[in-house]
């Protein structure tokens, strides 16, 4: 996304855990085009830090782009629980910093949110939670803030995830080749695992929908991520009419 936004001739502030990783970045581009800052998300100081520098560096921040995180493979009977992330928040930011008031909160989420998937139930349960807050969040900022707020939601493409994924041996009761689990564990630990999908094309879709006027709280990236989100739906409306008949006569006196 740095690249996509320098390539656009546009400001990128570039913040990441080791800002040396892109020094071939910041020795290609002058510093009024490109601050790599360090920032670990789980640590507020940084959280901070980030935004006053950016700040100070270029006064008004026009796009968020929240990409914090990293995955999960395994059962959550197999899970530990200090693997938890915090998630970047701007919207103080755009609301009382920014003059005038807005900017683009752009949350690269995933079609994991829309449907549960074994071994993956806490990536998935982040993505649901991702999307609940991304609602939320449309339904509390003030209009007069000036704040879009967009979910994208890719489906899985050949990134650097995969490597990246903590993974934890599976639970010994999940151990039966035919369980859900075990079949995607197979399936990930395959040396021809291949993801289909262009990141840079998809990354420059994403550059595109941060400034359109109106666009969409959901942002399906991939007919991957397209399926998956139409079946979702329809299951969600067979559960609706299965629930019609019960409604009457709950009501309070």
């Amino acid at each position: 996304m740095t690249e996509v936004v320098l390539r656009h001739e546009d400001i990128a502030v570039a913040t990441l855990r080791k800002p040396e990783a892109i020094a071939d970045l910041t020795t290609k581009y002058p510093s009024d085009r490109l601050l790599a800052v360090k920032l670990d998300v789980s640590k507020e100081e940084d959280v901070i830090s980030s935004f006053t520098q950016a700040r100070e560096a270029f006064d008004h921040i026009d796009v968020v782009f929240n990409n914090a995180g990293y995955a999960l493979w395994a059962e959550i009977e197999a899970m530990p629980m200090n693997v938890v992330r915090a998630i970047l928040e701007a919207v103080r930011h755009f609301r009382e910093v920014n003059t005038p008031q807005g900017g683009v909160l752009l949350q690269l989420s995933s079609a994991g949110g829309y449907q549960g998937m074994a071994a993956n139930r806490y990536y998935c349960v982040s993505k649901f939670a991702f999307q609940g807050y991304t609602e939320a969040l449309v339904a509390e900022v003030g209009p007069a803030w000036n704040i879009k707020v967009i979910s994208t939601d890719p489906a899985p493409f050949p990134t650097n995830a995969p490597a990246a994924a903590v993974r934890i041996p599976p639970h010994p009761a999940y151990s039966n080749p035919n369980l859900p689990s075990a079949k995607w564990h197979s399936w990930v630990n395959d040396p021809n695992f291949v993801l289909r999908g262009d990141v840079n094309k998809a990354v420059e879709v994403i550059y595109k929908v941060a400034g359109l006027d109106n666009p969409p709280v959901r942002f399906l990236l991939g007919h991957g991520a397209m399926d998956i989100a139409k079946k979702k739906v329809a299951s969600l409306l067979a559960d609706v009419e299965k629930c019609a008949s019960w409604l009457d006569g709950i009501e309070a006196d």
